[in-house]
């Protein structure tokens, strides 16, 4: 391995890490991922919050969460109402998620 240019050494290191994490039958990850935290900018999109909140929270297992997320869409779509109410109501079900998932 010592003939590898140190990009390579590491290509190698991180293919082996994740050999051994796929053959393990505990998790790979024994402790709770942070957020990473994208600023909510001023003018946002119901769509665009969804985006960044899945980067927000990639941690999270989405399906469960699109699905009460869409019907939140629906309320600012079909029914009007507005985008900055339903993105708030979208932070904190992502939120209390999270906190689930750091209860796990």
């Amino acid at each position: 391995m010592a003939s590898l240019s140190p990009a390579h050494q590491q290509s190698v290191i991180d293919f082996a890490s994740f050999l051994s994490a796929q053959n393990s039958t505990e998790p790979a990850v024994e402790f709770p991922l942070d957020p990473e935290l994208i600023e909510r900018p001023g003018e946002e999109t119901v769509v665009g919050a969804i985006k960044r909140l899945k980067k927000t929270y990639y941690m999270l297992d989405t399906d469960v969460l699109l699905n009460q997320a869409s019907s939140l869409m629906g309320q600012h779509l079909l029914h009007g109402r507005e985008a900055r109410l339903v993105i708030d109501e979208l932070e904190a079900l992502f939120e209390a998620s999270y906190q689930e998932y750091r209860q796990q």
